[in-house]
């Protein structure tokens, strides 16, 4: 961490989930309140690193101007109620984007290579007696990236180091994104040989990656998500796994986590891994600093450094 600026440290912030080492953080600038213990209803300011941020919350902070999230995602915000009250709110844009593009793609070539079922294979000392099936080149194949946002932009520059021809769905086409747009999901998928999920979880991404999706990306297919379980139709996904109506998977979240179905631990054909596709030294440091930065912004002109746009999310 850089070193501490106490211009505003007699100005309030209210953090809400804090680590012991954001809060220190924080401290060291500002005049931290942490709930649930300590709250300021005059405080202009709330800090969010863990914390669902809902009306109970927001009733105590009638003054609230702004919120600054340490996380990429809302998911744990009422979006529709910061809007109702004008609040500002921004997020770590940019933060995780790195790591969990790195992420993605060492699943996809994990899952399409069988790299932890080949591990599995050694270690049970079947090397001597049995040859491990094939599987199939990742290079130059197609990439389909369903969000194309900043962790979905970063994929797509680790696909092109694979020389993979790259296709994404959004809500919209970008106007300056190079790769070619499709208008729907199930036409990517059809399309793709890798489906990369690198989407929010909102109302209208909720299990969108459904049957007819997961039919479309077919058996010689892989799907990667990155961003939230709850986009894809889980229980569909597990049964297509398991019949080989999906090829594989490479899956860092889950629906209800930290629970997952065992079904997935009986599979080779799926890698899964404890939603730590941002969880790394640099991105938490990068995330911190960015909250700080964003706080420091507020104080300084009453505006945030990173700001979400709430008329598009």
């Amino acid at each position: 961490m850089t070193a501490s600026d106490t211009s505003f440290a007699n100005r309030p912030v209210v953090s809400a989930g804090a680590t012991d080492l954001f809060a220190s953080d924080l401290a060291a600038r500002f005049k931290l309140l942490r709930l649930p213990d300590q709250i300021d209803p005059e405080a202009e300011i709330l800090v969010s690193q863990f914390a669902k941020v809902d009306r109970t919350l927001l009733d105590q902070l009638p003054k609230l101007k702004a919120i600054v999230s340490t996380w990429a995602g809302f998911d744990n915000i009422d979006l529709n109620l910061v809007r109702e009250r004008g609040i500002m709110l921004a997020n770590a844009q940019g933060a995780f984007d790195i790591c969990c593009a790195d992420l993605s793609m060492g699943l996809l070539i994990s899952a399409v290579r069988r790299i932890t079922a080949a591990d599995r294979h050694v270690r049970a000392g079947k090397w001597p007696t049995a040859r491990f099936p094939m599987t199939r080149r990742v290079s130059g194949r197609r990439m389909g990236i369903y969000g194309m946002g900043g962790i979905g932009g970063e994929i797509a520059k680790r696909g092109l180091g694979f020389e993979m021809e790259i296709g994404y769905h959004n809500r919209r086409r970008q106007p300056d994104v190079p790769y070619r747009y499709f208008e729907d999901l199930k036409s990517l998928a059809e399309w793709a040989d890798y489906l990369m999920i690198a989407c929010p979880l909102t109302e209208a991404t909720r299990g969108s990656v459904n049957r007819e999706v997961l039919t479309a990306l077919g058996a010689e297919g892989c799907l990667v998500n990155i961003a939230r379980g709850a986009i894809v139709d889980e229980p569909v996904m597990l049964e297509m796994l398991e019949s080989g109506a999906l090829g594989s998977a490479g899956l860092d979240v889950f629906a209800d986590e930290p629970h997952v179905p065992e079904g997935f631990f009986k599979l080779d054909n799926a890698v899964i891994v404890p939603h730590v596709g941002g969880v790394t030294e640099d991105s938490h440091v990068d995330s911190r600093m960015g909250a700080i930065r964003n706080v420091e912004a507020f104080f300084k002109t009453g505006k945030l450094a990173t700001p979400v746009d709430l008329t598009r999310v």
